[in-house]
């Protein structure tokens, strides 16, 4: 059944949303899911529009940065606080993460869709990545110091969390754009502001005024693979040369089977192993 798209202002600190892509009659949009009315068994799960959405992270977040290099990507020191929405459900924090479930939506896109951070601004870092179980490395998919639009492709049907971490309070704006190829050929595309006021201090008002800073990121600002030809050359040359040799030496199966693998992100075993913060009560 699909799932009503209601306008009005809303703030969300605790339960679960996903963003995603649902269409507005014809028209595909990048939309946040919030399923957090469900704690009331009679109310039923709604599509928000982020313009009018604030996803506040409060200090229940919360976590340390524990020792070692293991987690030196998030941008801060050991033993320093960072706001965490995590991989695995807390109870007192809003429980982000994306689908592509939307009946619609299955229905008529091709493959799956791509899911971009085209730029981040706020008053510290954000990296999202995903952890699978409690010893396995972390993949990090979006890293605010990082410039251009940053892809990940989502499969039709999926359902994804992962772990938000924020170095510094205050109102973070993520612009992201969802896009795809319909089974007519088509392609569509929507890009929005998710807006994230981080930290307990922060308004939820102020992140629901911000503006975004100067020009907006476009998609031309994605690297051109057709751009970098030149040196491709030689290396394509030297690659069939291998392929070539590794023929005539029997080595098929295996470059085959190397061919074949596929590098996928899973999350079957979530976890956030970032350490509480002794002074956030979490």
């Amino acid at each position: 059944m699909n799932q009503p798209i209601v306008h009005g202002d809303h703030v969300i600190t605790t339960g679960h949303v996903d963003m995603g892509p649902r269409f507005d009659g014809s028209t595909w949009k990048f939309l946040i899911h919030d399923d957090a009315a469900r704690a009331n068994k009679d109310a039923q799960s709604v599509w928000l529009y982020p313009a009018e959405t604030v996803l506040q992270v409060v200090d229940a977040a919360k976590l340390t940065v524990p020792g070692g290099r293991a987690y030196s990507f998030v941008g801060a020191a050991p033993g320093a606080a960072v706001w965490v929405v995590p991989q695995t459900q807390n109870p007192d924090v809003v429980w982000t993460g994306w689908n592509t479930q939307d009946p619609t939506v299955m229905q008529k896109i091709d493959r799956g869709a791509t899911f971009s951070v085209d730029g981040v601004q706020g008053p510290g870092i954000l990296t999202v990545y995903l952890q699978s179980g409690d010893f396995g490395a972390p993949q990090v998919l979006w890293d605010s110091r990082k410039s251009g639009p940053q892809d990940i492709f989502v499969d039709t049907k999926t359902h994804t969390h992962a772990n938000w971490v924020f170095t510094k309070p205050g109102v973070y704006l993520i612009r992201m754009t969802a896009s795809a190829t319909l089974i007519d050929g088509s392609a569509v595309s929507d890009t929005q502001l998710l807006r994230f006021a981080v930290g307990s201090g922060t308004l939820a008002g102020d992140a629901a005024k911000a503006t975004w800073r100067g020009a907006a990121p476009g998609r031309s600002a994605r690297p051109s693979v057709a751009g970098g030809q030149g040196p491709l050359v030689p290396i394509l040359i030297v690659a069939i040369a291998v392929v070539a040799v590794a023929l005539l030496v029997g080595f098929v199966t295996a470059i085959v089977c190397g061919g074949q693998a596929k590098k996928r992100f899973f999350a079957d075993r979530p976890s956030s192993p970032l350490a509480p913060d002794e002074g956030s009560g979490a």
